[in-house]
């Protein structure tokens, strides 16, 4: 008897410390968190100076790009845990580095005016702390470019087979013009405990300067997967009517590019198919659209998409995919060429989309 109560005793004494452990995490993951700051300063990367700078030019055209390079780890054969898939880290430094390089080689083919990134990791576990941000950099040495973060979480524990660790995390917006100035803003999110392992969701608007003294504003935003959460769709959504409504309003061109977490080619509200939802476009304000709402319905059905199901590793023949990357832009802001790029996802769990405009 004496024997059995020793044992239940060294039980007891083991599942009280277990509990104090996961009680001591879960202060440090509270305590760790704090919101980034909202309208902060970004600096500007700039190698570009003097007679090398380039000013918008109305009647010019121009491409733009946008690609989420899924933190280097989204091969064809990935499936990501928070998404019902099981992997949780790339599968190696050396990927990460392959998949990162292949996607700016992917971008530079293009020579675009401006690309925009998101996803871009520097210093996280799950990328093996390779700097991305860094990469880039070096892939694309004749541009301005600026860096925001809108992921920097605490050592996360889960899953327990490989905990996904600390990231940081963000938007990289590349530039052949002169950036002038660059604001992050912080995006409504969820206040429920999601927030510790979400994404800190934010965009960055890049004020670059146009022949005729305004500006062409380039905002690159990666909104959040909405589910049902509809005070943060409206939340987010609101405050981009409300920054692009102002920027037109002091004579400016603009164009927001990136991953909205919508399903841009639904022209009306329907049941979601997958996570992602329909973009009401009552929420944008006068003179703003989509530029894929220029195709026709024929032509978007012919459209391939631009994000895969990334729960599940990419078939071809079976895996869901829709489009979430694009652009809204000003009426004052002519499109010439449109196309959801196609990489067969070889880079990311998201393909690239690239559009060719001039400023009227």
């Amino acid at each position: 008897m004496n024997k059995f109560k020793s044992v239940l005793k060294m039980i007891g004494i083991a599942v009280g410390a277990l509990l104090m452990l996961f009680a001591a995490y879960f202060i440090y993951l509270f305590v760790s968190y704090e919101r980034i700051e909202d309208r902060l300063n970004v600096g500007i990367n700039a190698p570009l100076s003097g007679s090398n700078l380039n000013v918008a030019k109305k009647g010019t055209e121009y491409t733009i790009t946008t690609f989420n390079i899924g933190f280097g780890a989204y091969s064809k054969d990935f499936d990501f845990f928070m998404d019902g898939g099981k992997k949780s880290w790339a599968e190696s430094k050396e990927s990460v580095r392959e998949l990162t390089e292949g996607a700016a080689d992917c971008i530079n083919r293009l020579e675009p005016d401006i690309a925009l990134f998101q996803e871009v990791d520097f210093d996280s576990t799950r990328s093996y702390h390779v700097n991305q941000v860094k990469m880039l950099g070096n892939a694309f040495p004749d541009y301005n470019y600026t860096f925001a973060l809108n992921y920097n979480s605490p050592f996360l524990l889960y899953p327990l087979y490989q905990p996904h660790g600390a990231s940081k995390a963000g938007l990289v917006s590349m530039s052949t013009f002169a950036i002038k100035e660059c604001i992050r803003r912080s995006l409504p999110i969820s206040e429920s405990v999601k927030k510790i392992i979400d994404l800190d969701r934010a965009y960055t608007v890049n004020r670059i300067p146009a022949e005729n003294g305004k500006e062409l504003v380039v905002i690159n935003i990666h909104m959040s997967a909405y589910g049902s959460d509809e005070n943060v769709r409206s939340g987010q959504t609101g405050m981009l009517r409300d920054e692009i409504e102002a920027e037109y309003q002091k004579g400016n061109y603009v164009i927001v590019g990136g991953d909205f977490n919508h399903d841009l080619k639904l022209k009306e509200d329907k049941p979601a198919v997958f996570w992602a939802h329909f973009y009401d476009r009552n929420l944008l304000p006068e003179h703003f659209s989509f530029a894929i709402d220029s195709f026709s319905d024929v032509d978007l059905q012919e459209m391939e998409n631009t994000c895969r199901d990334s729960g599940v590793p990419y078939d071809p023949e079976t895996t869901y995919t829709v489009t979430v990357d694009g652009f809204i832009i000003s009426d004052n802001i002519e499109i010439t060429d449109y196309e959801n790029l196609q990489t067969g996802y070889e880079y990311s769990d998201h393909n690239p989309v690239v559009m060719k405009f001039k400023l009227k």
